[in-house]
């Protein structure tokens, strides 16, 4: 009886508020701008990927490393990894350099290091804009 009394109670709540306490905590994507490039038809994406095994191997054994990484922000967690030919390319956002560098190291153990490009991009301190800056 209790259980019923306090959904009845949340529900009378959110209906009252007229849903405003949800509609706040949505927040909008902020990664639509970075990923601009990958509308163009040539640019290699994961869905454009070879399906060799090899290179899916690899992809999928640096994406677990990267996942695994509990110490990574989310937008790290979700950086493209596409591989072709055996070459390895990191793109998307990522909080801090540190981050950058932490997934970069990882795909350099898996694919090797001359074999990885990053195009990883470092979040603006304070703003959802990113700032691009390629180091090799």
């Amino acid at each position: 009886m209790n259980k019923r009394l306090g959904a009845l109670a949340v529900v009378l709540c959110v209906g009252w508020s007229g849903g405003r306490a949800l509609e706040a905590r949505q927040v909008r994507p902020d990664n639509t701008a970075v990923n601009r490039p990958d509308r163009n038809e040539r640019a290699l994406t994961a869905d454009r990927q070879p399906n060799r095994r090899s290179d899916l191997q690899t992809t999928r054994e640096i994406r677990r490393a990267i996942v695994a990484d509990k110490s990574l922000s989310t937008y790290a967690h979700n950086v493209k990894v596409v591989t072709a030919g055996g070459h390895v390319t990191l793109r998307g956002p990522v909080r801090t350099a540190d981050e950058r560098r932490a997934i970069e190291l990882k795909a350099a153990e898996i694919a090797g290091g001359r074999n990885v490009t990053d195009r990883i991009s470092l979040m603006r301190a304070g703003t959802r804009r990113t700032v691009r800056k390629v180091v090799r």
